[in-house]
């Protein structure tokens, strides 16, 4: 099923769509001469979610809506080059609290985590040079995410950052059953060798000033997204370069010498358009 994004009106519906998610409670509190409902909110907790394929265990990071017991759709949160950390388990917790099971996934196994550029690249480009040991982790982690009781049978859509955000888009070139792929500032890297069909959403959020990745090559990738089927739409945020959506880049990038940089409003309206796709695509 192709999911149609609408990039107007944003924020009302979002706001609908968190009152509907969060399984709300009222509790009456008596309060002087009138009576004041006390709305209490999502109450969002994170654990440790193991699974295992090729030998190695991968230790990604389960968020969800502990007050909701109706089961909702799962989104899967693919980490920057970093490896899992706590920015990505912040995305998942917002999701978590927006409605929706979210699995931060671990890509390098055991939990790794780079602390060097140089460490991260190598890990990132482990994973890249081998497509099929990379999907074999994201099958792994979709299939035990599939039998949580909290999961509902409705499809799961893929999130990802940077070296996430390239990982998302070739789960759509290989067709992967997702029904929306969304990347943040990706790298539009073809690690597919055999695409397959996707009728899913895909949506790509670029910073315009971003030097590390290359205009040909997103236009590239989008283009072989759109043969396979894929609904793309691409948006480009003037002024907002590589990992415009992490606060944590302008600090990364005086310490590392990268082309980094957080930018408040590209980081705001990707997430909100991004929030009304997955609203779209899995909530229908």
């Amino acid at each position: 099923m192709k999911a149609r994004f609408t990039w107007w009106c944003l924020l009302p519906l979002l706001l609908s769509t968190a009152a509907a998610q969060a399984q709300i409670q009222t509790n009456p509190v008596q309060a002087d001469d009138a009576q004041v409902n006390v709305v209490q909110g999502p109450q969002v907790m994170g654990e440790l979610f193991e699974y295992s394929t090729g030998g190695e265990t991968y230790q990604g990071y389960l968020a969800r809506n502990v007050s909701d017991k109706t089961p909702r759709p799962a989104v899967l949160v693919v980490h920057e080059w970093w490896g899992l950390n706590d920015y990505a388990r912040t995305r998942a917790d917002q999701l978590a609290a927006l409605g929706f099971v979210a699995l931060a996934v671990d890509m390098y196994g055991q939990g790794q985590v780079a602390t060097h550029p140089d460490e991260a690249g190598a890990f990132s480009k482990q994973v890249m040079q081998d497509w099929p040991a990379a999907r074999a982790r994201l099958e792994a982690a979709m299939a035990k995410l599939s039998e949580h009781p909290a999961v509902a049978d409705t499809g799961m859509a893929a999130i990802g950052y940077c070296f996430g955000g390239g990982i998302v888009m070739n789960m759509a070139l290989s067709g992967m059953p997702i029904e929306a792929a969304i990347s943040f500032h990706g790298s539009p890297t073809q690690a597919v060798k055999n695409p397959q069909a996707f009728e899913g959403g895909v949506q790509i959020h670029n910073g315009a000033e971003d030097p590390l990745v290359k205009r040909e090559a997103l236009m590239s990738m989008a283009r072989a997204l759109q043969a396979q089927g894929a609904e793309v739409k691409v948006v480009n945020y003037p002024g907002a370069t590589h990992g415009f959506t992490s606060p944590e880049s302008d600090e990364a990038a005086a310490e590392f010498g990268l082309p980094l940089g957080y930018d408040a409003a590209a980081d705001a309206a990707s997430w909100q358009a991004a929030l009304l796709a997955l609203d779209e695509a899995l909530n229908d």
